[in-house]
């Protein structure tokens, strides 16, 4: 399948500022199921952590372009550009033209025969397709956020780069020349008609560095599209959307921990929400509620290893730290703590702060619970068991719900101020319900009843709290008039698919609306763009509701404003401009787009 291109009008891809960035629409992404790099539209790559994605970024030119680091590759005159990722795959493949001839660049973090290789290695394959092309490469490692200075060794294997504990190495295939710097690596290709070239990294941190001959790396290019291809066959996008589907299954499977099934929120760290700064936030760690929608979409696409490792890593996760879910946890599974690092470095486009963590860590969100137990209702949907000692935590956390319904909490926004957010509530009856079902059909310990009590009481508070009627709609918390966005997701959930939830999508449109796109809550207008996901859970709220027509207008308005040429998304999108904002790409907007798509292409009832 050829995925449709879209792009905001009149953009360049090409395009840089005077201080050296570019429009973050211009990335990317590839990967290899342990990191992920950003390219830009112009060929460099402004953005990767070594040797995972959530260590210290040697490339890091996306957030201080002076300082940062990256590794360029483009021709040494004007040209233009166009791309796409080969089919079926998560490499990518430029084009470049010039007065001179054309040439092609095929991006990849390959993998080896086996699966993930247990070091990084970035191979940059140069295919001249006619005319003469002389290109400009250059690896400079950044100060990773201004904290370290990278340096040269010259060694019996050859040039190394080191920097914060990072061992690299540069690889280069029919070359015209290397240029050795004081802390870079430059080289010159020139391309004819039919001739290969490449550009490699090998990186290995705090171990010893296997340094693969060029042609090997070229080779590894070849056996990651095949090895992304078997993937992608697996599984079958259909309907309408199925190219925009298939795209972002496949951008989630970018941010899905090949070593332990963890899923990263975003592979990226303090893109800024709104043109002022102040919300920025690192992403790179594993939230519950991601977990959970990334599950349920891969279950609908019958893929079995990955929806396994990450219930068997959030369960064991939980086990090890709970019984009380965390709202995320870091990719390895520990805690990590609501402190937040800021670095001395600018930020994109000087929009800071440039920071690690996330004040997420440590807040009560009610809706983990659903989420969680959402989880391990498809689980069990489609076939599969909890073994006695999940079974035994989830009876624990089930009466957890039971009490803990009734406290304030951040929300799923994760506010600084606690209150009782009628849409936590609807979360609590999630879970309550799922774990109620599961102890019906004898997947969990106890009888259920005292959960489906609950549950009902749960129902009695939002019909008497959560229930506006001069506003004709789900309220944000009791008392307010304001609103929030997230009700949205209980017309998924089944807490509410009549008149009510009908009621209030008017109502959502109407307030926090701009075009297709919606903003979270009452409010935050002033304060940053609308939320991607948002829209995408209009999408199926509509359909769940029965207005099917709307929701697929709304789809087929939505897709070719929020996904840049190759389809990534972002976590926001400014309406006047559908310029990107916030952390990329976003695995919570994918994860609308896919759901939405599948829900539509489903009866209601």
């Amino acid at each position: 399948m050829t995925r449709q291109q879209h792009s905001a009008p009149g953009q360049d891809l090409t395009f840089r500022d005077d201080d050296g960035y570019c429009d973050l629409r211009s990335y990317a992404a590839i990967g290899d199921g342990r990191t992920v790099a950003f390219v830009a539209g112009d060929g460099r790559i402004d953005w990767l952590p070594l040797p995972a994605v959530d260590a210290s970024p040697a490339f890091a030119a996306m957030l201080d372009a002076r300082n940062g680091g990256f590794i360029d590759l483009r021709p040494d005159e004007e040209f233009t550009a166009t791309r796409e990722y080969v089919a079926q795959t998560n490499v990518l493949r430029t084009t470049f033209r010039t007065a001179s001839g054309s040439v092609a660049i095929t991006d990849a973090l390959t993998t080896g025969i086996a699966g993930r290789l247990p070091w990084a290695e970035l191979a940059r394959r140069i295919d001249g397709l006619d005319g003469t092309v002389v290109l400009r490469a250059e690896v400079r490692p950044g100060t990773c956020l201004n904290t370290v200075s990278p340096y040269i060794e010259d060694t019996h294997s050859g040039v190394l780069l080191r920097v914060d504990g990072l061992t690299m190495a540069v690889r280069t295939l029919h070359d015209d020349g290397v240029e050795i710097n004081d802390a870079s690596i430059g080289a010159t290709y020139r391309t004819s008609a039919g001739s290969r070239h490449l550009l490699g990294l090998v990186a290995t941190a705090d171990e010893p560095l296997l340094i693969p001959p060029p042609e090997g790396l070229d080779e590894g290019v070849d056996r990651t599209i095949a090895n992304w291809a078997a993937w992608s066959n697996s599984f079958s996008a259909t309907g309408r959307w199925a190219d925009d589907v298939q795209r972002s299954v496949l951008t989630l499977k970018l941010l899905i921990q090949a070593a332990s099934g963890s899923v990263v929120a975003a592979p990226s760290t303090s893109l800024p929400e709104s043109p002022s700064g102040g919300k920025n936030w690192d992403y790179r760690l594993a939230w519950v509620r991601d977990t959970a929608y990334t599950l349920t979409a891969l279950f609908r696409f019958g893929l079995r290893e990955e929806t396994h490792s990450a219930i068997s890593w959030l369960i064991e996760t939980v086990r090890l730290h709970g019984p009380e879910p965390e709202v995320c946890y870091r990719l390895d599974g520990t805690v990590p703590g609501a402190d937040v690092t800021v670095y001395d470095a600018p930020g994109w486009r000087g929009i800071g702060p440039v920071v690690s963590g996330n004040r997420a860590s440590g807040q009560l969100q009610l809706g983990v619970f659903g989420d969680l137990f959402s989880i391990v209702q498809l689980y069990v949907d489609h076939g599969n068991v909890v073994d006695a000692g999940t079974a035994r935590l989830l009876a624990e956390v089930a009466d957890l719900t039971c009490d803990r319904w009734r406290n304030k909490d951040a929300g799923m926004w994760e506010l600084t101020e606690d209150r009782h957010y009628v849409s936590s509530k609807m979360g609590c009856w999630k879970a309550l319900v799922d774990a109620a079902h599961l102890a019906e059909i004898g997947q969990l310990p106890a009888d259920g009843k005292r959960w489906r009590t609950e549950a009902d009481r749960i129902c009695e508070w939002i019909d008497a709290e959560g229930w506006s009627e001069e506003r004709g709609a789900y309220v944000w918390y009791p008392g307010s008039q304001q609103l929030d966005a997230s009700v949205l997701l209980h017309a998924v959930s089944g807490f509410d698919r009549g008149e009510r939830m009908s009621r209030t999508i008017d109502v959502l449109r109407e307030e926090l609306g701009a075009g297709p796109h919606l903003y979270r809550y009452s409010g935050v207008q002033a304060e940053e763009g609308a939320f991607v996901a948002c829209g995408f859970w209009m999408v199926s709220a509509l359909h769940l509701v029965g207005r099917t027509d709307e929701a697929t207008a709304l789809m087929d308005e939505l897709i070719p404003v929020c996904t840049n040429d190759v389809g990534m998304l972002s976590e926001l999108i400014d309406p006047s401009d559908n310029s990107f904002w916030g952390n990329l790409p976003q695995a919570l907007s994918h994860l609308a787009l896919v759901n939405a798509a599948i829900t539509l292409e489903e009866p209601i009832g």
